[in-house]
């Protein structure tokens, strides 16, 4: 085994998170960064670049290939959960979705013990994050390294979209990133001139040639190193294991996968769940690995258009509408997107025909209740952990997907969709609630949103603290989705971003949370 001597900083997880802390904490020349990635570069990959593909990128060379357990609920399928293994992570892979849900999203992070982490406290790095095409507001950034756009000329089932929500008297927003959120929009893209804008690309890239900052791909963590309750660093492979130190703090940006797995093989969760794998425990905390949240999508309504649908535009969809599955709800819950193509799992194409020109509307559930875990199956880092969202656990869930089947077939009644639909094509028609009920358990699938796996807090399940700083340990910090203690109703790369945007400010010491 080689020993380096050290970084100030070592970033484990070059994704959303790790390319933000890389990038602001090397604004001080005084401090080293060594950024960890195990997947390799991003640069010159044609498909990571081109937005319209971004699916075929799924289950392929970029992607950890995670699948969640099999599940009962959803006749035993086991539901791939895609991660970026790239530079970049996830958000070199994923739909280039920038949404921030509602202000309350995050005010409820406050009020389950994430004291001082609400949405004012977080608007000033979402704003320090956008470069919003329409420039800055009280709400919105400009000049920040994300570059976020709306579908220049939107494709004709996106506009659609709108005009359907329009005739069942929805409100079409200006911008799904304001203070409302109910109703349908142009979605808000990481779309930089027909180019994806993924941390690596918007972060990274423009600050590679600073002498305190040292990027290594191909470099899988798998051990955290530890000096009594002080964190000193991580061993990785790369031709061979490296140990390396972090002289000030390690701080994991693996994921809400990869962190508390890394966490849980260091010996730091249940106690009585780190014994039945022989794991010698470290700490009993046993909040790591559990709160597994995820929003369940859809996969997703399919209809015939009534003429070739042409090329694709955007990020292959470029609308989406916000509305409630029950009229006594104070928000919105359910969220749907338009594809523009079919969009349904393998055992729904078994059933349906849903070849030549078909595209669909895809409803999700954004405030599910369903709460799952994250566990070892194994003491071998190279044996992935058991994950499980629990789809459908709460029933509540199953009805509020209904609702949302249903309403999608509402919107396709509409004179505006009417015109773009032949026939619906998966489902076929109109279900009663027996049929709606098989056909949610045989098309759910995920919006790839898994957080609150290391939650912030307090209490006896919280892992780390407001200052994201894991209890009980020193210089060991967990700074990604995982520590999101409830998940916003909405896609999760710009709460990631921004969070990592505030935990870059927290460790220089430019701002501190309240004690």
């Amino acid at each position: 085994m080689n020993t380096t001597d050290g970084y100030d900083y070592v970033v484990v997880g070059g994704g959303s998170a790790g390319c933000v802390l890389a990038a602001r904490l090397t604004e001080d020349p005084d401090v080293t960064v060594l950024l960890l990635e195990a997947g390799p570069d991003h640069a010159g990959i044609d498909s990571l670049d081109t937005p319209g593909t971004w699916a075929s990128l799924l289950g392929g060379a970029y992607d950890w290939g995670y699948h969640f357990t099999a599940n009962p609920l959803l006749d035993g399928r086991e539901v791939p959960i895609p991660r970026g293994r790239v530079l970049g992570g996830s958000s070199s892979i994923n739909a280039m979705l920038w949404y921030r849900g509602h202000a309350s999203d995050y005010d409820a992070w406050e009020t389950a013990g994430a004291k001082g982490w609400n949405y004012a406290s977080l608007l000033p790095y979402f704003r320090r994050a956008e470069d919003w095409e329409g420039g800055a507001t009280a709400e919105r950034g400009a000049g920040g390294p994300i570059r976020i756009t709306t579908p220049p000329n939107p494709h004709p089932v996106a506009a659609g979209l709108l005009e359907a929500a329009a005739e069942l008297d929805m409100t079409v927003l200006d911008d799904c990133n304001g203070p409302d959120i109910e109703g349908a929009a142009l979605a808000n893209l990481n779309i930089d001139d027909g180019h994806r804008g993924s941390t690596a690309r918007a972060y990274l890239d423009p600050v590679l040639a600073r002498p305190n900052l040292t990027v290594r791909t191909g470099a899988t963590v798998t051990e955290l190193v530890f000096a009594g309750t002080r964190c000193t660093g991580v061993r990785y492979r790369s031709h061979g294991v490296v140990e390396v130190r972090a002289h000030a703090e390690t701080l994991l940006c693996a994921g809400a996968i990869a962190s508390p797995h890394l966490l849980l093989l260091a010996g730091i969760g249940d106690l009585e769940h780190l014994g039945e794998h022989g794991v010698t425990v470290r700490a009993d905390l046993p909040g790591v690995g559990r709160n597994l949240q995820d929003h369940p999508l859809l996969m997703g309504v399919n209809f015939r258009s009534r003429r070739p649908l042409g090329p694709v535009r955007d990020n292959g969809g470029g609308a989406i509408l916000n509305w409630r599955s029950d009229p006594a709800l104070d928000l919105p819950d359910l969220h749907a997107f338009i594809v523009q193509g079919p969009h349904a799992t393998p055992e729904v194409t078994k059933r349906y025909d849903v070849a030549g020109d078909v595209f669909a509307i895809s409803p999700g559930l954004m405030r599910s209740r369903s709460v799952g875990r994250l566990s070892l199956r194994s003491a071998d880092p190279e044996v992935a952990p058991d994950i499980d969202p629990r789809y459908l656990s709460d029933p509540r869930d199953l009805d509020a997907l209904v609702s949302g089947l249903d309403y999608i077939f509402d919107l396709a009644g509409t004179a505006a969709l009417r015109g773009l639909i032949d026939t619906p094509a998966a489902p076929d028609r109109r279900l009663d609630r027996a049929e709606a009920e098989a056909f949610v358990r045989a098309s759910c699938s995920t919006f790839f949103h898994v957080g609150g796996t290391c939650a912030m807090g307090v209490g006896p399940d919280a892992v780390v603290d407001p200052e994201l700083r894991v209890y009980g340990f020193d210089r060991l910090r967990v700074v990604d989705a995982s520590v999101i203690p409830i998940l916003p109703s909405c896609n999760t790369n710009a709460p990631v971003i921004a969070l990592a945007e505030r935990a870059a400010a927290l460790i220089r010491g430019h701002e501190r949370t309240p004690s």
